[in-house]
């Protein structure tokens, strides 16, 4: 009985970190930056209080050239270290291994599921969830670490984003959820309070920030008030 008590604790306080981790949860990639660098933009969103980062080089105007994707990796990762801010990967199982990120995150189109936990096992990998169905069976799989629950709104950062479930459906799957949830796509300084308002751990976000006129103004809005 003492070691099930022991185990639900932990599992508690490991569920607790997650939830802090998601809070603000920045995604970008060279392709998204409209000012400066992704280095220069990501050191100023550490400054002004991310909580994770993952790094997402996909889409038109991204690299494609693996040495400098896996160069722009690690520079992404130093400043993600030097900050003490979990850095994950979209997507690139391969390269998430290879330079040791904190984790990755994948979608229902990328590699199995199944797969990336065993690869990764003791590590952060998120699941993005459209569907209530997708929920459902995402909770079978306890080594999970959080989903990402969208697209909430119309997003301009994929080409081939699914249509946006609104906020009736993020309440709703996220309460249905059995780990965290951060709320994915078109989540804005207008609309984040509101996205707050539902049984998601927090947001994450791309454009909200990579075209912020204030990045520290963009984070600080996204803080879930108290």
């Amino acid at each position: 009985m003492d070691q099930l008590i022991t185990g639900r604790i932990e599992r508690l306080k490991t569920m607790s970190k997650v939830e802090e981790m998601l809070a603000v949860y920045f995604i970008s990639g060279t392709q998204d930056i409209v000012k400066g660098s992704l280095f220069s933009v990501l050191e100023e969103a550490l400054k002004a209080g991310i909580t994770c980062f993952q790094y997402r080089e996909k889409g038109k105007g991204s690299l494609s050239n693996p040495v400098e994707i896996e160069e722009t990796a690690r520079t992404c990762q130093l400043l993600c270290q030097k900050y003490k801010v979990p850095f994950l990967i979209n997507d690139d199982v391969e390269l998430a291994l290879k330079i040791g990120a904190d984790g990755v995150h994948v979608g229902q189109g990328d590699q199995a599921i199944e797969e990336v936990l065993e690869l990764f096992h003791g590590k952060i990998v998120g699941l993005s969830c459209e569907t209530q169905e997708h929920v459902e069976i995402a909770n079978q799989l306890s080594e999970i670490s959080y989903y990402g629950i969208g697209p909430v709104f119309g997003t301009i950062s994929k080409a081939d984003a699914v249509q946006p479930i609104g906020l009736d459906k993020l309440d709703r799957y996220a309460k249905l959820a059995e780990k965290p949830v951060v709320a994915i796509g078109g989540i804005s300084m207008k609309n984040g309070q509101e996205v707050l308002n539902t049984a998601v751990a927090g947001v994450s976000v791309i454009s909200a920030i990579t075209r912020a006129e204030s990045i520290s103004e963009a984070v600080h809005a996204f803080k879930r008030n108290k």
